[in-house]
C-alpha cells in the first residue's frame, strides 16, 4: 500500500517526481506522469455560495421537505480517478508489452522465429501465442490450429493445445489440432505427448492420433518433414470429414458432404495449388463426384446423380 499512498500524496502535489522515482526506482512513471497531466487539466466546478443558499430558500417556500443533498468530495473522487487511469494505463501497456502471437488465414502460411531462436512454421488457420516476458524461464506456448516446430536445445518447451500438450528439450515436430483430431508427429529427438488419453513418449518416425476422443494407431513414417511444409495435404487412414476440413482451411471454399459417408477412411493427398486437381484426389479413390458453385462444393456418390 506504501506505493499506491506515495503516487497519491505525488498526485496531490505533496512529494516531488524526484523524491518518488528516488523512493520507487523500479516504477516506470511514463505512464503515470501522462494520467497525472491529464488529470490535473479537470477543473473542479467552482460554486456560487450567496445563489445556492437563494436558491435552497426560494425552494423552501415551495416544498416543506427536500431531499438530502450529499456533497461531493472532489478531492477524493479525483483521487480515485487518477488511480484507475493509472492502473488501466498500465495494465494496457503491460499487456502489448508482454503479449506476443502469431496468425495465419485461409491458405496463408507463416515462418518466424522465437525469442530462443526456436523456428516455427504455422499452417495455414492457425493462431500462436505465448509471453515474451516469461519466455526465458518457461518456453510456454498456445496453439490452436498446426504447426512445424524446430526446438532450440534449453529449458523445457511446452505447445499446449485444448487437446493436450507436447513437451520437449530439443527437437522437431509437427502438432495438428482442429475439431475432434488431434495428432503429433516426431521428426527428431523425442516428444512427450499428454491427453485426456493418457501420456506418451514419441520418437522418430512415431505418431500419436486422437479422433473423436478415440486413440487411433498409425504406421511409422520416414519423412525428415511434414507434407504441407511442400504444399501438400497427405493422409494415412483419416476420417474423410478431416480431409474435408483441411480442403476448406486450404481453399477459400465450403463443402457439403451431407449425402457422403464422411466417416469413411482416406489414404492419399493433394495439392495446394490446383483446387479441381485436389477435390479429384480426394474425390475418385472414394468414389465420389463433386459439382462447383461459386465457392460451394458438393460432394455426392455416383450413383446419386
Amino acid at each position: 500500500m506504501k506505493k499506491e499512498n506515495d503516487i497519491l500524496k505525488w498526485f496531490d502535489g505533496e512529494i516531488s517526481t524526484e523524491e518518488i522515482k528516488k523512493s520507487h526506482p523500479n516504477e516506470d512513471f511514463s505512464a503515470l506522469e501522462k494520467a497525472r497531466f491529464y488529470t490535473k487539466q479537470i477543473e473542479v466546478p467552482q460554486i456560487d455560495a450567496e445563489k445556492a443558499l437563494a436558491d435552497f430558500k426560494s425552494r423552501r417556500l415551495i416544498k416543506k421537505e427536500e431531499p438530502k443533498v450529499i456533497p461531493l468530495n472532489f478531492k477524493s473522487f479525483m483521487k480515485v480517478a487518477a488511480v484507475l487511469v493509472v492502473l488501466l494505463t498500465s495494465s494496457y501497456f503491460l499487456f502489448l508489452n508482454n503479449a506476443a502471437s502469431f496468425e495465419t488465414q485461409i491458405a496463408q502460411t507463416e515462418t518466424f522465429n522465437l525469442p530462443d531462436d526456436s523456428e516455427v512454421i504455422l499452417n495455414a488457420q492457425s493462431k500462436l501465442s505465448f509471453n515474451k516476458k516469461e519466455w526465458k524461464e518457461n518456453r510456454n506456448l498456445e496453439l490452436d490450429g498446426e504447426a512445424f516446430f524446430k526446438v532450440t536445445k534449453g529449458r523445457k518447451f511446452t505447445v499446449n493445445t485444448d487437446a493436450g500438450s507436447i513437451q520437449v528439450l530439443g527437437t522437431q515436430f509437427n502438432v495438428k489440432e482442429r475439431d475432434n483430431y488431434f495428432e503429433v508427429k516426431c521428426y527428431e529427438g523425442a516428444v512427450s505427448v499428454t491427453s485426456n488419453q493418457g501420456k506418451v513418449i514419441l520418437t522418430p518416425g512415431k505418431t500419436f492420433r486422437v479422433v473423436n476422443g478415440e486413440i487411433i494407431t498409425i504406421k511409422d513414417f520416414n519423412a525428415k518433414n511434414p507434407s504441407w511444409l511442400a504444399k501438400e495435404s497427405s493422409f494415412d487412414n483419416v476420417p474423410l470429414w478431416q480431409v474435408i476440413d483441411e480442403l476448406e482451411v486450404q481453399y477459400d471454399i465450403l463443402i457439403n458432404a451431407e449425402n457422403v459417408n464422411t466417416s469413411e477412411l482416406f489414404s492419399g493427398s493433394f495439392t495446394h495449388t490446383d483446387k479441381n486437381i485436389s477435390l479429384q484426389s480426394v474425390t475418385i479413390p472414394l468414389k465420389l463426384s463433386y459439382k462447383i458453385n461459386g465457392k460451394k462444393v458438393e460432394f455426392y456418390n455416383y450413383e446419386s446423380k
